[in-house]
């Protein structure tokens, strides 16, 4: 028995550490088994908003669900494409396929860590260091069951990349370096982001040869070949000069050393000049650490970076968790690395994607990902470093190292345990979806927040005129259409961002920017304009509907944000009053609300902090067993005041101003008020309501 693990230890190492990975990001789907909000047609949901942008692709592929959807994604994305196989291949339904895809391919990262460490006689190092990689925080927040994203492309290609190059140097291999070409086209089209880590890595590779490998023979043809397999160009005529670099390297076809150097810095300036390397790494740095307002044809809108959590400065102390599960572990991985690259110097291979993942700390805390391989083996070689001098029995050092590996699993298993996420929807929400399918037409608009466009896409086949990757300028007009105080602005201004949207037919394309300058006026007056029934819109062309969500109470603020700015001068205007509350406590004379706000009922005055105010309104909504919302309204003055919505059945409180009271989603969703003229309600649920446009 001993003997046949010895033969096939390398796979045994494998076989468990992928179990390993997979066991642990089966703990979501145990804990929620059976909670019947999170199934949707027998099958639990999926977990990340963007997973239905190429769920949505696949589907249409499938079923041409979406034909008039001008940013549904397709074959021309790998994510897509491959899940379209699987699914056409496997006998599962495709929910069930986005479900568990993450956890599958993901996993796949224990592979060349121990592979790699395999050069160096160190499997079980690299044993161990894969069970850390597999499930560290963020690694595993971006690729657990239910995370349906490119992502679990994201850090897999870039570590195999690595291997091989590492392999391919220290066997001297071209066999290495056309697996590492291969990877590098498939990389770029699994991973439609891929660029700056691809380049990165190949860059790195370039710079480690010329310094380190000058002597090698092949230096220059690997340079050559790894230059043209990322080539930003058409990829059949990629895989052609692929073809013929290959062709022309491994039979030496070129002799002379210096030609050999012309060919390799003709490929790298070819590189170099095709991809626009530079600009693309600046970009994608000022990207992430941009704030403030965009501006476009003298008109200044608000930045959307600023308010996605993941791509902000971040604490040191949830950077190094998120990359090692604690502090300590983080600083002896680090420690590590840097032993580890001082005693084999090919680890600076890993150089890049430590610097993108170091680069979180001021970009986000999506970036960190890219650091935990090099962390993840640092930390365990810097222990048995230390072991190999003072112990010289290898299973009491591998016994000792195997206690090391569960002190630094032990917090990142404790973060699985606890990291119990919600699905995107909940069925309720879906079922309303489900039946605007029913009701709508694959032309016909759905309008709202930017966060539920792909669900929208997924489970009614409507489209959306701002979604998770298309929220630029045009989050101004939804924000001002949900949060003004004149329905007939905001029909107006739906009707009239569809209606030269579609005419545009440009995916991408922001229309906030056209409608605002082909009107000739200033935005003030624009604005003002579409309050006019008489304002002269496009013919119809197809239905519009609104999507008032209860999730959207929770981030109110973060929409408003959007449209309360001045957009001649991108100065905000003075913030509308809004809180929300769920910490409710009552005694005798007040309700407590959190944060300092309390209610007194004695005098109907309401305390925020140390200043109060009157309450001018006291409203109560709640909804019967047959799910009929009712409404209770006190004046209690005329003139002045903050105004208070008792939400009943959502047990809420909302403490609001004039202009947030008055504005149409609070109106239309908390009192289901509309204009009889201008809308009609189509579905009317607790979870979501929807009005069609009448204009």
């Amino acid at each position: 028995m001993s003997s046949f693990i010895k033969k096939y230890e390398t796979l045994v190492y494998i076989f468990i550490a992928y179990s390993f990975s997979v066991a642990m990001r089966m703990f979501w789907v145990i804990h929620f088994n059976g909670v019947d909000s999170f199934y949707w047609d027998n099958q639990m949901m999926i977990n990340t908003n963007d997973g239905y942008f190429w769920a949505s692709g696949v589907q249409n592929l499938f079923h041409h669900t979406m034909p008039d959807n001008l940013r549904v994604p397709g074959t021309e994305y790998g994510m897509v494409y491959f899940t379209y196989l699987v699914a056409k291949i496997l006998p599962f339904s495709l929910d069930t396929i986005i479900l568990y895809m993450p956890m599958v391919v993901s996993s796949l990262i224990v592979i060349p860590i121990i592979l790699l460490m395999k050069l160096y006689d160190k499997e079980f190092l690299g044993f161990l260091a894969a069970l850390l990689a597999s499930i560290t925080w963020s690694f595993y927040n971006r690729t657990m069951v239910g995370y349906y994203d490119s992502d679990l492309f994201a850090l897999v290609f870039p570590v195999f990349i690595i291997y091989f190059l590492i392999k391919g140097i220290k066997e001297d291999s071209f066999k290495d370096f056309i697996i590492v070409m291969l990877l590098n086209s498939l990389y770029s089209y699994a991973y439609d982001v891929s660029a700056p880590i691809l380049y990165s890595i190949n860059l790195g590779f370039i710079l480690y040869s010329l310094v380190f490998l000058r002597k090698n023979e092949n230096v220059y043809y690997y340079i050559f070949l790894l230059s043209i397999s990322i080539l930003n160009i058409n990829w059949e005529l990629r895989f052609i000069l692929m073809g013929i670099g290959l062709f022309i390297a491994y039979n030496n076809l070129i002799k002379e050393k210096k030609h050999q150097i012309i060919l390799a810095a003709f490929a790298v300036g070819l590189f170099l000049l095709f991809n626009h390397v530079f600009e693309l790494l600046w970009w994608k740095v000022y990207e992430y650490v941009a704030t403030g307002t965009t501006e476009h044809h003298g008109l200044k809108f608000y930045q959307v970076h600023q308010t996605i959590r993941e791509a902000g400065k971040i604490p040191f102390e949830t950077f190094a968790n998120r990359i090692l599960g604690s502090e300590i572990s983080f600083i002896l991985g680090v420690l590590g690395y840097l032993l580890l690259v001082f005693k084999k110097k090919e680890f600076l291979l890993f150089l890049p994607l430590v610097g993108i993942g170091f680069f979180a700390y001021i970009g986000g805390l999506r970036f960190t990902v890219y650091a935990i391989p090099a962390m993840a083996i640092g930390a365990i070689y810097l222990f048995y470093f230390i072991f190999d001098k003072f112990i010289h029995k290898e299973i009491t050092k591998n016994i000792a190292l195997s206690i090391i590996a569960l002190a630094f699993l032990y917090p990142n298993i404790k973060h699985i345990q606890g990291y119990l996420v919600s699905t995107v929807f909940q069925k309720e929400e879906v079922k309303v979806l489900d039946k605007l399918k029913s009701i709508a037409s694959p032309k016909d608009y759905t309008l709202t927040w930017w966060d539920y466009g792909y669900p929208i896409w997924y489970y009614s086949n409507t489209n959306t005129l701002i979604d998770g990757g298309k929220h630029q300028d045009d989050n101004y007009i939804i924000s001002k259409i949900l949060f003004t105080d004149s329905p007939m602005l905001a029909a107006n201004l739906a009707r009239l961002s569809v209606e030269e949207y579609v005419k545009a037919h440009k995916s991408n394309n922001p229309i906030a920017d056209k409608i605002f300058n082909d009107s000739n006026m200033t935005s003030y007056s624009f604005l003002e304009a579409l309050k006019k029934k008489d304002f002269k819109l496009p013919p119809k062309t197809r239905d519009i509907y609104l999507y008032l969500p209860s999730r959207m109470m929770r981030i109110v603020p973060t929409i408003l944000l959007f449209s309360n700015l001045d957009l001649e001068t991108g100065m905000k205007k003075a913030r509308p009053f809004f809180y929300r509350s769920s910490m409710i406590k009552e005694d005798r004379n007040f309700i407590y609300l959190g944060s300092g706000v309390k209610i007194d009922k004695r005098t109907s005055i309401i305390w925020i902090g140390r200043s109060k105010t009157m309450i001018k309104r006291f409203s109560k909504v709640f909804y019967d067993k047959q799910g009929k919302l009712h409404k209770e309204t006190q004046q209690l003055r005329f003139n002045r005041g903050l105004n208070v919505i008792y939400m009943k059945n959502y047990g809420q409180f909302l403490v609001l101003d004039d202009q947030m009271y008055n504005s149409l989603y609070i109106q239309m969703f908390v009192f289901e008020n509309y204009d009889k003229n201008l809308f009609e309600p189509v579905i009317l649920s607790p979870f979501a309501k929807v009005y069609k446009l009448k204009k």
